[in-house]
């Protein structure tokens, strides 16, 4: 079963390889990694998906919170979250298939980034799903080039009833 980890860590050198080589050491595979900053420049999310039954996943938990530079490790998959993935993709394309193209980009509510006159390049983001449909709805005109980002997720706070906002002042 796909897995997503999500996990803070601090913003240090060396940080992203002991995480790597604790995966690569024990034959685990990253499906996908994502790295970047927080809100606190000290910190750094990390997005990590990978495939295991529980007790495997429960595993690398452990040995991820037992890395010095590691602060909190949340198996994302069993709570309400939102992840999302982009995904850059040079299509070839010529004058009788360009329209066709731009419907599909539509669609998806990806957009076109780069043209010229022998290609289309689309941005598409969205759940992983979503990404790999409209990858695989544009296959057929002729992918050059794809590059995709990996998995970024959070956890979600409210999962309650949506506020009725029509009865008072919408917030500031």
């Amino acid at each position: 079963m796909r897995h997503t980890i999500s996990l803070l860590v601090e913003n240090k050198f060396g940080v992203q390889a002991r995480i790597a080589n604790l995966f690569s050491g024990k034959g685990y595979n990253m499906d996908s990694i994502c790295v970047g900053e927080t809100e606190n420049p000290e910190l750094s999310r990390m997005t990590i998906v990978t495939q295991g039954d529980d007790m495997v996943i429960e595993q690398i938990i452990k040995q991820l919170n037992r890395l010095i530079n590691v602060i909190k490790v949340v198996d994302l998959t069993y709570e309400e979250h939102i992840n999302r993935e982009l995904a850059l993709i040079k299509l070839s394309c010529t004058a009788s298939t360009r329209s066709s193209i731009v419907q599909i980009t539509d669609i998806f509510q990806a957009k076109i980034v780069d043209i010229s006159p022998k290609t289309l390049s689309i941005e598409v983001t969205g759940g992983n799903k979503k990404v790999q449909a409209c990858i695989s709805m544009l296959q057929p005109f002729g992918i050059k080039e794809i590059a995709r980002t990996g998995i970024v997720a959070l956890k979600r706070e409210y999962t309650g009833k949506s506020p009725d906002w029509s009865s008072s002042k919408m917030p500031a």
